[in-house]
């Protein structure tokens, strides 16, 4: 690389009314120098040419996110999260990886879990007796403890005796829903287990029977125990705000339906079931045609007639479903439709022109449709999905521009930079706009090695795919 003595500066042009990226910007790459203590800067970052497309190219950056993948999610989580006392995943640790007090055991950290663990298996030969044996443990604990024996589905989160506790209660709600049919489909897929496939299987039916929506498509996404839907109630003036996760009750959300995109994506990998293919063909069109709308953005909630309701934008969950659309249409084995490319390649632009950090790189965490940015924490997982979406968007896109390989390259140098811990290694929660680590816990409920797993295997191969090119 060529060491810049100027600081380029990102430029924007409009063009049909809407503010795009210029693909005449030289952008600034942050250096790879590692973190100090307390998730300071250790250095200034240097400031260095972008590196061109070729062979040699990908096969540097795909080091380098390999060597990341392993040093800092598949070492420092594995096997010190296997909890063998009580099964399962253990959650809660700190920034020196020790553990904290125990959050339970939550679905979505479970299925989250037994996923990755089941994907390095696997994608990864050198590592797949290892990790079958992760996901054998993880998609036992789903089965034998967290499936609700009594009335079907999977309980949004038990204590570590396997009980029902005051913090998660005895609801089921489908954002966790989906992701313990995640694991377990996923588990199926690496292991052969049989007991696993039944799980992913008995879970669809149970979705289908009690949750699925059939007037209006999509979920209900709040249930009781037994599997009846949860109805809206009007706002508590003295209790207001959003609940656990952020699902309000008796309505239809974002987040919950591109994740029931994804888990259906991954069973109907292991299961060509006819009714598992319509429901992954409804997820698709209401998450491209319902969800996000022109120039590039999602709504976050819906009334269950899937009529929007006003909210913020989240750069990561765009840059995230551009690529879980895409990721659809490839496990359907169909052609990418026009429309489907189309709403994935906005999404990204979108991020990039409203929600991109110039300077140091990185994708903030959300703010409106037009306006100026009003959160600028950078997220681990937004910066994570970003990573994988930039790639993903120079791949399918790299001959008619060169705005997504350069803005990889900074979001590497970021996450390199400031969202890895150099010292005891694994990836901060949060990052201040100054660079600066505001959140230092490495481990719990929401925050597991998926993420950074998938969005690290995903780079490094297609890297490596780009390389052969």
């Amino acid at each position: 690389m060529l060491v810049l003595t100027f600081l380029p500066m990102l430029r924007a042009i409009r063009f049909h009314g809407f503010r795009f990226v210029s693909s005449l910007f030289l952008l600034a790459l942050v250096g790879s120098s590692g973190l100090a203590q307390g998730g300071a800067p250790s250095k200034k970052p240097s400031q260095t040419a972008y590196d061109v497309p070729i062979r040699e190219t990908y096969l540097q950056i795909a080091l380098e996110t390999d060597a990341m993948l392993h040093r800092d999610v598949l070492d420092v989580w594995f096997p010190r999260t296997v909890d063998n006392e009580n099964g399962g995943f253990y959650s809660a640790f700190s920034r020196e990886w020790q553990r904290q007090p125990s959050q339970g055991k939550f679905s979505v950290f479970q299925g989250r879990m037994t996923w990755i663990a089941s994907q390095v298996a696997m994608r990864r030969p050198e590592l797949k007796a290892k990790y079958l044996a992760i996901a054998e443990h993880g998609v036992e604990f789903l089965n034998n403890v967290l499936w609700d024996k009594q009335f079907g589905g999977f309980f949004w989160g038990l204590d570590d005796h396997g009980q029902i506790t005051d913090s998660f209660g005895d609801h089921k709600e489908m954002y966790g829903e989906s992701f313990a049919l995640y694991g377990a489909a996923a588990a199926y897929q690496a292991t052969h287990d049989p007991n696993a496939l039944a799980l992913a299987q008995n879970e669809f039916r149970w979705m289908e029977a009690h949750a699925h929506d059939s007037r209006n498509g999509g979920y209900f996404e709040l249930l009781t125990r037994e599997g009846k839907p949860v109805e809206a109630e009007p706002v508590d003036p003295v209790k207001r705000g959003r609940p656990d996760g952020g699902f309000p009750a008796g309505y239809k959300s974002m987040n919950t339906h591109i994740h029931l995109l994804e888990s259906v994506s991954q069973l109907y990998e292991v299961w060509k079931d006819d009714t598992v293919r319509k429901r992954l063909q409804e997820m698709l069109a209401i998450v491209r045609d319902k969800i996000c709308v022109e120039p590039g953005v999602m709504n976050l909630y819906f009334t269950n007639e899937w009529r929007p309701i006003p909210d913020h934008d989240s750069y990561g969950h765009d840059v995230e479903t551009a690529y879980l659309m895409l990721e659809a249409e490839d496990v359907l084995g169909v052609p990418h439709d026009p429309k489907t490319e189309r709403r994935a390649r906005m999404l990204v632009d979108h991020a990039l022109a409203y929600g991109w950090d110039d300077k140091l790189g990185g994708f903030y965490e959300h703010g409106t449709t037009f306006g100026e940015v009003e959160d600028k924490r950078k997220v681990w997982w937004v910066e994570m999905e970003g990573l994988n979406a930039l790639l993903l968007m120079h791949e399918r896109y790299g001959r008619q521009t060169d705005i997504y390989f350069k803005a990889f390259q900074q979001q590497w140098n970021f996450i390199k930079t400031y969202q890895v811990d150099s010292e005891f290694h694994g990836i901060y929660p949060s990052i201040g706009p100054d660079g600066v680590a505001l959140e230092k816990d490495k481990g719990q409920n929401w925050k597991a090695a998926y993420h950074d797993g998938r969005a690290l295997l995903n780079v490094t191969d297609r890297l490596n795919r780009l390389a052969g090119k």
